[in-house]
């Protein structure tokens, strides 16, 4: 992106090194303190009344509002616990792959398109926060799609499989309830312009070149001319080098495998 190359060159300040890692670590902080402040989740996520009436630090917080995981219980201290580890993971490989001003960028579209989209969905979504870990997600698929995740320790399978399933699980939320079309479409947008349609130019390149490869094989192919040629198969030894002819007693000439006797 072009864009981004020059505004990193004005405004590379605004770059913040493992900005997913905090994240997360914002994240897993209000859930723990769910045991402590039950409803702490309420006072952080998204309410566009209370917004507009000037709590305007839930344009932030409700990243990290987990209200709408159902309180503290075993599993989702588990599941948070793995969050983490595999945010720390998408982190570094991001910034890799992007830089960190490029990622920075990604995440901030991301914190934007969901300010959006939560005000003009006609549907509330308390845990729209979680739809930025599904985009850095499916980018980290995208980039590095044969990484392998091990299913409940044991069954590896690619990530790149697992961001399908994820995919599904989108569109099917938005077959299943509309009203949340908008939000799940500005939620992914960031994915879109970062990884998911340079990924779509990426493979057309690389299918116009083997075309292109394949066309200009054939090209070079029809140009040479075959000394021999079989009466009986048309083979040559352009498209055979390992083929012997002869002539036979009709004047013709034929391969070994078809020579009349």
């Amino acid at each position: 992106m072009r864009f981004l190359d020059r505004l990193e060159r004005k405004a590379g300040w605004l770059s913040f090194p493992g900005f997913l890692r905090f994240y997360v670590l914002f994240h897993a902080l209000v859930f723990a303190l769910q045991i402590f402040r039950p409803d702490i989740g309420l006072l952080l996520e998204f309410d566009r009344t209370k917004i507009m009436a000037g709590e305007v630090w839930r344009l932030m917080t409700f990243l990290f509002a987990s209200s709408g995981v159902g309180g503290v219980t075993p599993m989702g201290a588990l599941f948070f616990f793995f969050m983490v580890m595999i945010a720390f993971m998408m982190s570094d490989a991001l910034e890799g792959a992007w830089g960190v001003f490029r990622t920075s960028m990604f995440f901030y579209a991301g914190w934007m398109f969901l300010i959006v989209g939560n005000f003009i969905s006609p549907v509330e979504f308390p845990s729209s926060g979680f739809l930025l870990y599904g985009t850095a997600f499916l980018a980290f698929a995208t980039l590095f799609p044969k990484v392998e995740f091990r299913l409940f320790f044991i069954l590896p399978v690619q990530v790149r499989f697992l961001a399908m399933i994820q995919g599904g699980i989108a569109v099917l939320s938005a077959i299943l309830s509309p009203g949340l079309l908008p939000i799940l479409l500005l939620g992914h947008l960031s994915y879109l312009l970062w990884a998911g349609i340079p990924a779509l130019r990426g493979q057309a390149r690389v299918m116009q070149s083997s075309q292109r490869r394949r066309s200009f094989n054939a090209k070079k192919l029809s140009k040479e001319e075959a000394f021999h040629r079989c009466a009986s198969c048309g083979r040559t030894e352009i498209s055979d080098s390992t083929l012997e002819f002869r002539i036979g007693a009709d004047g013709q000439e034929y391969c070994d495998d078809h020579l009349p006797g």
